[in-house]
């Protein structure tokens, strides 16, 4: 029997087929489990980026993430399941891992396995790879 009761998931978002995947199952696990889904966006930002101070540039990200956020938020809604949201600048994956195992305690995170970098591994995302080998609760991939 399990003696663990699963009440915060954590799903990193970033706007991607994959991720939003990841949302909708972490959705149905968060609606049999009674649980709460923090989605988290986190914006890699190189110190010395070339769009540091483009005004235009920060403004249509930032309403982009916002964007993806309030989509997540309304179909969490939708299925009965409170949803909170976190931004972060910096690493994906670090703030992914620094945010589950910090003062929230997360039960689980549910990943995409790809999100929208670059970069593209053999089997999974760079940030998912990371998150998978880091964490020291339970992963959910989700394809």
């Amino acid at each position: 029997m399990i003696k663990k009761k699963i009440s915060k998931i954590l799903v990193p978002l970033d706007g991607s087929k994959n991720s939003q995947r990841g949302l909708e199952m972490a959705i149905t696990l968060a609606r049999e489990c009674e649980a709460i889904i923090t989605g988290v966006f986190s914006i890699n930002v190189p110190s010395h980026s070339e769009f540091r101070g483009v005004g235009s540039v920060e403004k249509s990200f930032n309403e982009e993430v916002k964007k993806i956020m309030e989509e997540a938020k309304t179909l969490s809604a939708k299925n009965g399941i409170v949803f909170k949201e976190r931004l972060m600048k910096g690493d994906p994956g670090y703030n992914i891992i620094k945010l589950a195992q910090g003062n929230e305690k997360f039960d689980m995170i549910v990943i995409g396995s790809r999100g929208r970098s670059s970069t593209k591994e053999l089997f999974f995302g760079s940030v998912s790879n990371y998150v998978i080998h880091a964490a020291k609760i339970p992963v959910v991939v989700v394809k």
